[in-house]
């Protein structure tokens, strides 16, 4: 029988490092950050185009979320 592949990255999860700065963060297998995006860019770049690829949820910088 074989093994599930693990996913290469976590979810994004949301930090505020300093008031008023939120971001999605990716981790590693190491928890370190991977990736870091500010919220309000990303929803922007979300607002202006549609992703062809469906995603699941918590992966919304790699395509479309189904809602």
């Amino acid at each position: 029988m074989p093994e599930k592949k693990k996913s290469k990255t976590s979810k994004r999860t949301v930090i505020e490092p300093n008031s008023g700065d939120t971001r999605y963060a990716r981790r590693n297998r190491q928890a370190e950050f991977k990736k870091q995006v500010s919220v309000g860019r990303s929803l922007a770049a979300d607002r202006k185009r549609k992703a062809k690829t469906s995603v699941p949820k918590g992966q919304g910088d790699r395509g479309d979320v189904p809602r």
